[in-house]
């Protein structure tokens, strides 16, 4: 899977998703610390180690570069950034009955504005798997060559 770019200064505007969310009684908000045992837990267990592994590194940074949807006080998504490498968004994930709910929109342009908050004006999709999802959502383009990318020498196992 090839990295994706996106610029950060042309992102749609979400706060309409934002509120009809809202009003479904969805937050997304900002993970803090005394949650990560939670949102680790809940992503290993709907994803992969892996994946809880890059939201444990998004849980080193202050603020937290990890963001979760939450309904009934309970995680349903999440997102990370500058978990894999400086600039680099993602992982993503949603539960899986409440996808196409426009949750994962909601989810990925609301990170996205954090890392244009804190100063970047590009982020790279690492090894993104629905390319289409972030072209159509943000207009994030393929970035030639770069397939595996900062992946090349993961470990296996």
């Amino acid at each position: 899977m090839s990295d994706l770019l996106v610029k950060l200064y042309t992102l749609p505007d979400a706060r309409e998703l934002r509120e009809a969310l809202a009003l479904d009684g969805i937050e997304i908000k900002r993970a803090l610390a005394p949650e990560k045992h939670h949102v680790l837990a809940w992503v290993g267990e709907k994803f992969s180690k892996g994946w809880a592994s890059e939201c444990d590194a998004a849980f080193a940074h202050a603020p937290c570069s990890c963001f979760i949807a939450v309904k009934d006080a309970k995680i349903i998504g999440f997102a990370c950034y500058d978990a894999t490498a400086r600039g680099f968004f993602g992982p993503i994930g949603v539960d899986e009955d409440l996808r196409k709910a426009g949750l994962g929109k909601a989810l990925l342009i609301r990170t996205l504005e954090a890392m244009r908050e804190a100063g970047y004006g590009y982020a790279v999709i690492g090894w993104a798997g629905p390319v289409n999802f972030f072209a159509k959502t943000v207009g994030a383009t393929v970035i030639e060559g770069s397939e595996p990318g900062v992946y090349k020498n993961m470990i296996k196992g």
